[in-house]
């Protein structure tokens, strides 16, 4: 059984922190659900920890699509929210379309998409058609060519403004609010005026819960290290120290072994030997 929205309200009502994590395959899908995470975004950061852009501007809703696919199979309680990519919500009658697409093709329980009260009215229109959408507002990386990579609200008026962004998606339906790269503080106060839980990244403790990028909180990701990250792990150079050995043993003629290789038996081997051996002609 699913986790669903109605269970991820009653986790903030009984002040109970939410955990989430990004998966973008079967693989770190099954092993995020098997922890009890009880939501896994597939988010459009697999552009650049999966496919290699430098922003999540390039990424397609097909591209989204395939791995959201993927994260659904592999789990089985947590629910699953699917980024909607870069303008394919550019009018609500578009991210009907886009958001039919995650949630029939794909199987995600819930879409996500960036942006405060220009984009509530469209929330409205997706959640009165039975879609649950988690907003996402501070910085989103979609605007990043407009807004830069860095903190959001840290001046009144914008602080404001993220303020009133919040409780718009809030009204609109909204079941949760990611708020990234947010100052604690204005993050506390967004909190405190809400009654659906917001989810922290870069946005301090006082959230209702908190999201890591897979690659950042595992360190398998070298490219570039968030602040706001803690790596639990180092399994880059984990993977990389295995890869050398094995190559090693490849090369050393050590690897496989007896207790790698299947057997038969010598007789049944001369025997496909004889008949591949040539036949005198009549």
């Amino acid at each position: 059984m699913r986790v669903t929205i109605r269970d991820i309200q009653k986790l903030k009502d009984r002040g109970e922190r939410i955990p989430m994590i990004t998966a973008y395959d079967y693989t770190s899908a099954q092993l995020a659900d098997r922890a009890g995470v009880p939501l896994i975004l597939v988010g459009d950061s697999l552009g650049m920890v999966v496919l290699g852009h430098t922003s999540t501007v390039p990424v397609t809703l097909d591209e989204m699509l395939h791995h959201i696919k993927a994260v659904v199979r592999g789990s089985q309680q947590a629910l699953v929210v699917g980024d909607l990519p870069f303008l394919t919500y550019t009018s609500a009658e578009h991210a009907i379309v886009s958001a039919g697409r995650v949630m029939q093709e794909a199987g995600a329980q819930a879409v996500k998409l960036e942006g405060g009260t220009t984009v509530a009215p469209t929330v409205a229109r997706l959640v009165a058609l039975g879609v649950p959408v988690m907003g996402h507002i501070g910085y989103t990386p979609q605007s990043e060519h407009q807004i830069g990579r860095r903190i959001q609200g840290r001046q009144a008026a914008e602080a404001s403004r993220l303020i009133e962004d919040a409780l718009a998606l809030e009204a609109a339906g909204a079941f949760a609010i990611v708020l990234e790269l947010v100052p604690a503080p204005l993050a506390q106060a967004i909190t405190s005026r809400l009654h659906i839980p917001t989810i922290g990244i870069g946005a301090g403790v006082a959230c209702d819960g908190q999201v890591q990028v897979w690659h950042d909180l595992l360190g398998l990701y070298s490219d570039f290290t968030p602040r706001h990250t803690r790596r639990y792990a180092n399994l880059a150079e984990t993977i990389n120290a295995a890869i050398i050995e094995y190559s090693a043993d490849v090369r050393a003629g050590t690897f496989p072994a007896a207790e790698h290789s299947a057997t038969m038996d010598e007789a049944t081997l001369q025997a496909a030997l004889v008949q591949l051996a040539p036949k005198p002609h009549d």
